[in-house]
C-alpha cells in the first residue's frame, strides 16, 4: 500500500466527533476506515487526516481549500460534499442557493487546483441520503448533484465511491433497520456502510485487497 497520507474533507458526516477526539479522526466512517487500515496493514498503514467541518457546502470547501487540502499535499484526497447544498435548498430557501450548475463550477475549480498543485489520487464520494425514504424530495433533488460528481470523476480521472447508490439500494431492501439518527447524520450502521463502500471503491489505488 504505497499511499502515505489520506485526507478526508467534507461536512458533519465526515467531521463526526473529530473535535472531541484526541486523534482528531472522529467517530464516524473516517474512524472505521482508519481502524481497518491500521489493523489490516500494521507495518504500512497510512496517515489519516480528517478535515471535515459541520454544515459545510461546496462553497465552504472553496474558502478553505488552500489551507485544508493543497497545503497538506495528500497522496489520496477524498471529498464528501453535497448534502448541505441540497438540505439548505429545502430547509432554508432564503439562504444563497447552490444549484447543480454552480455546484459543478466550484467543484471543477477545486479539482483543477488539486490536479495542478498536488499529485493526489482523487476519490469522490456521492452524497448519501436526505431522509430514509428512497423517493424523498431530498433524495430526488440529490440525483442532479450525484450526476455532477460523476461528471467531475470522468473529467479528472477520479475514483467514485457510490455511497448514494449503496444507501438507496439498502433503503429499497426495506430491512427496517436505520442508517441515520435523523435522516442525514449516520448511526454506526450508516458509518459502516460508508466505510465499506469506500474501501471497496479504492482498493485499486490503495493497493489493498
Amino acid at each position: 500500500m504505497p499511499s502515505k497520507r489520506i485526507l478526508f474533507i467534507g461536512d458533519s458526516i465526515t467531521e463526526s466527533g473529530k473535535r472531541t477526539d484526541s486523534e482528531q479522526i472522529g467517530t464516524g466512517y473516517v474512524r472505521l476506515i482508519h481502524d481497518y487500515l491500521k489493523t489490516a496493514y500494521p507495518h504500512q498503514s497510512p496517515e489519516i487526516v480528517n478535515n471535515g467541518i459541520s454544515a459545510n457546502r461546496i462553497s465552504d470547501l472553496a474558502s478553505r481549500w488552500q489551507a485544508d487540502v493543497i497545503d497538506w499535499n495528500p497522496d489520496v484526497l477524498t471529498i464528501s460534499i453535497g448534502i448541505n447544498d441540497v438540505w439548505r435548498r429545502l430547509d432554508e430557501p432564503k439562504m444563497e442557493q447552490i444549484y447543480p450548475d454552480k455546484f459543478g463550477q466550484i467543484y471543477e475549480d477545486l479539482l483543477a487546483q488539486v490536479r495542478d498543485h498536488t499529485n493526489a489520487a482523487i476519490v469522490l464520494m456521492e452524497p448519501t441520503v436526505i431522509e430514509e425514504e428512497a423517493n424523498s424530495i431530498g433524495n430526488e433533488t440529490l440525483k442532479e448533484y450525484v450526476e455532477v460528481i460523476h461528471q467531475m470523476a470522468d473529467k479528472f480521472d477520479a475514483t467514485i465511491v457510490r455511497t448514494h447508490e449503496a444507501f438507496i439500494n439498502y433503503l429499497h431492501a426495506d430491512k427496517g433497520y436505520k442508517l441515520t439518527i435523523d435522516g442525514v447524520h449516520m448511526n454506526s450502521t450508516g458509518d459502516m456502510l460508508m466505510a465499506a463502500t469506500w474501501l471497496k471503491a479504492v482498493k485499486d489505488i490503495m493497493g489493498t485487497e
